[in-house]
């Protein structure tokens, strides 16, 4: 019997151990597919945190919220921000955001920060998009262009010996091993993110799908039906209590 990891480094490590086999697969709206790997997300996760402590001295103490819809740059910008031991806040983009106290703020809508005295990251999410589409505050880092120009290693960790707890991205998770899993995209983003980074941990794979799709998809039984075949998918992850 495989043990659970218990921290978000473990989980990492996990993740990179399964070589090719996907490990996220996001379905966004207007038809976006895109597939990463257990390694893919590792590299893309070790890129966003050599960003976070190079650009802002990320690490234990930093209080960084993740303000993003369900997709997989959100599930990539929190587990970062985790991996740095930094003290992670999610808001959900239709909130007005404005009402977090932060040292770095990730968003998708920058414009809504204006009077953050917190450093800004702008996240597109535009597919397959190399710069922000949008205008940048000033002193604003555009994470598109920004992140990859980062290694797919983790240069220094700012948290050495004291990973966080698997814990602070997902309450506890049951122990019955995951499989390949559809996790629903229309709840809070905290409940989304726990319930994926649960399958994970349970050694499963994740399709993760948008708010758009997945009432989409639940309007038109035949096209579920085919995205399930399609991805061979074993059944609809059950909402894990979320930590926050």
């Amino acid at each position: 019997m495989t043990t659970e990891p218990r921290t978000v480094t473990a989980l990492l490590d996990r993740l990179a151990a399964t070589g090719g086999r996907p490990a996220l697969t996001w379905y966004g709206d207007d038809g976006e597919r895109v597939e990463l790997s257990g390694a893919v997300v590792g590299n893309w996760v070790a890129k966003t945190v050599n960003l976070l402590v190079e650009e802002f001295d990320a690490g234990p103490g930093t209080d960084v919220v993740v303000d993003l819809p369900v997709g997989w740059r959100q599930t990539v910008w929190a587990v970062a921000a985790a991996r740095c031991g930094a003290t992670l806040t999610l808001v959900d983009p239709t909130a007005d955001g404005t009402g977090h106290d932060a040292d770095v703020v990730v968003t998708s809508r920058p414009g809504h920060w204006g009077g953050t005295t917190a450093e800004v990251v702008a996240v597109t999410l535009a597919a397959l998009a190399r710069r922000y589409d949008g205008d940048l505050p000033p002193g604003a880092v555009d994470a598109a262009a920004a992140v990859m120009t980062y290694g797919d290693v983790i240069g220094f960790d700012p948290a050495p010996g004291t990973s966080a707890p698997l814990a602070t991205l997902v309450g506890p998770v049951p122990a019955e091993p995951a499989g390949r899993e559809v996790v629903r995209g229309d709840r809070p983003v905290a409940d989304v993110l726990a319930t994926t980074i649960g399958v994970w941990a349970r050694g499963g794979s994740v399709v993760l799908l948008s708010a758009a799709t997945t009432a989409t998809l639940d309007a038109d039984p035949a096209r579920r039906d085919a995205l399930v075949a399609t991805e061979r998918v074993t059944g609809v992850a059950q909402d894990l209590p979320s930590a926050r």
